[in-house]
């Protein structure tokens, strides 16, 4: 992880890099997603102002605080990040948790096998059907096909193709219409 330092107003000592770089990996080594962060340490009037931003794999925490005493700015701002942290921890397990939860069974003779035992941490999930819509079984042009479509507002519309007695598909382009029709080769 790199660990940015700078300031601003202000000539950086040492010790406070040090301090500051020994607060963060210590708070930090409990996420292996951080990436690095960036701290900049400021003056102005009587205040010591410290923001630190840090960069994560899927996000940014930052924070800013400002007291008399610098060592301290840099502790309460440690702290809050420490909550966004845990918040950011917190909302990553659940999503892995919930993910590992899905178990999906399989029938394998007697016994079944669920998600979590397949190798590779490959889980199939079956999709669940929401709605069956039924259509026409009579055979109708593709004009009739495309004027059924729009009466039922949809955006595809199956039918058998008077024309060629196979299952046809049309469906909605911009600036028209798409055909999908399966033809196969017949073996001589």
């Amino acid at each position: 992880m790199q660990i940015v330092v700078k300031g601003k107003n202000f000539g950086v000592t040492d010790s406070i890099r040090d301090y500051a770089d020994k607060r963060i990996r210590k708070m930090m080594r409990h996420f292996d997603g951080i990436i690095s962060s960036d701290v900049t340490l400021s003056t102005e009037r009587n205040w010591n102002i410290v923001e630190i931003t840090v960069y994560a794999s899927g996000f940014v925490l930052r924070g800013e605080d400002r007291t008399n005493d610098m060592y301290t700015s840099i502790d309460l701002v440690l702290d809050k990040l420490e909550k966004q942290l845990r918040k950011q921890k917190g909302k990553w397990e659940k999503r892995v948790r919930s993910q590992r939860q899905t178990e999906v069974e399989f029938p394998r003779g007697e016994e079944k096998v669920t998600g979590k035992e397949l190798r590779d941490n490959i889980v199939i999930v079956e999709p669940e059907v929401i709605r069956v819509p039924m259509f026409s079984h009579k055979p109708m042009t593709v004009e009739e096909a495309i004027k059924e479509m729009e009466a039922l507002a949809f955006s595809f519309f199956v039918f058998i193709n008077a024309r060629s007695d196979m299952i046809n598909a049309i469906y909605r382009r911009k600036g028209g219409y798409g055909l999908i029709d399966p033809t196969y080769e017949r073996e001589k």
